[in-house]
């Protein structure tokens, strides 16, 4: 049995157990039914079959009927995560869908929300008003953070549920799980297994389940998660400490004692500036941030009417840090020059 906290094991191992076939790399299945077994004797009715505890979403019995409900793929990509998030979870194609079903599952008469993933207010104005805090942290694009302890008091002294916290937590998936510009996903996770049970039910009826190349997308991204996270964190502490030495609240070194997101935000003095400075980069790519290997950089007025046209959203990935820095002081430099 492998150890629960060993994060690079449990990336690599985890859906060994599930694993149907001799193919060291998970094969791609394409197909859109299963056959069912040919023993009538291990034919049961869906309302009969059980939700294995160690692998949600598996049926105990094996078998499966259309990718609406499970696949071969998305049983091995949800085990791995459920284990390595600690919670039971669920995937979604896209991150509202994942927001849609959760607050479905809640059904809350209020909500307490601030700034966050584009279009969580949008789902919200289309449900009933109900008792749930959505908390984002940290926030995009600036990489403001909040004490995820101060909010769970809270919310729990009042009787109310915290979602990002925990009584659930929704994941982008495209972000850091799936990090290769490929996979529009996120999960979401619970400790309660009576909410696990209800969200895998609920998500057919939503059309949110995510189509076979997109879970076999995902197990491949897993497998080297804990690398791929430990650099970009160590780069950007780095590449953020170069010019700020800011970063020293206790409680957020707590909260993220394994290091802090690779994404932050500069303003620089003028519209013109932000505006011309990441075609002046070679490192940086100038583009959105949607899960990637290469370090992005982005105008953010472009996508965000809401934020200050001098801001730039900086996302640092898996190149040598003194490269990116060298790559932003050079550029720094020629701005200043032209000035």
């Amino acid at each position: 049995m492998l150890e629960v906290g060993h994060r690079v094991q449990l990336t690599l191992h985890a859906d060994d157990p599930l694993n149907l076939v001799t193919d060291v790399a998970p094969p791609i299945h394409l197909s859109t039914t299963f056959r069912f077994p040919s023993d009538p004797n291990d034919l049961l009715p869906s309302m009969d079959l059980i939700v294995c505890d160690f692998f949600p979403g598996f049926i105990c019995t094996g078998v499966m009927s259309t990718p609406r409900e499970s696949a071969p793929n998305a049983i091995r990509f949800e085990s791995v995560l459920s284990l390595l998030i600690g919670g039971h979870t669920v995937s979604y194609s896209t991150g509202l869908a994942a927001l849609h079903a959760a607050l479905v599952l809640l059904n809350p008469r209020r909500i307490s929300i601030g700034e966050g993933y584009h279009g969580s207010h949008e789902v919200i104005s289309s449900l009933e008003e109900g008792d749930v805090i959505l908390l984002e942290t940290p926030v995009n694009p600036l990489g403001t953070a909040f004490s995820i302890e101060q909010f769970v008091q809270k919310a729990h002294s009042r009787g109310a549920y915290l979602m990002w916290g925990t009584d659930s937590v929704v994941h982008s998936e495209s972000k850091y799980f799936g990090c290769h510009s490929d996979l529009p996903c996120d999960v979401l996770a619970t400790k309660r297994q009576d909410w696990r049970k209800k969200l895998f039910e609920d998500r057919p009826a939503f059309g949110s389940v995510i189509g076979n190349l997109g879970t076999w997308l995902g197990l491949r991204s897993l497998r080297t998660l804990d690398v791929r996270v430990e650099c970009v964190s160590k780069s950007s502490e780095r590449l953020i400490s170069w010019p700020h030495q800011g970063l020293r609240r206790a409680w957020l070194r707590e909260q993220m004692p394994n290091g802090f997101g690779p994404v932050f935000s500069i303003v620089l003095q003028s519209e013109d500036l932000a505006r011309g400075l990441p075609s002046k980069l070679h490192l940086f790519q100038h583009a959105t941030r949607l899960g990637d290997v290469e370090s992005l950089i982005e105008w953010r007025a472009l996508s965000d009417s809401r934020v200050d046209r001098m801001l730039l959203r900086i996302s640092v990935r898996l190149e040598n840090w003194e490269g990116s820095k060298n790559d932003l002081f050079q550029t720094f430099n020629s701005l200043v020059l032209q000035a």
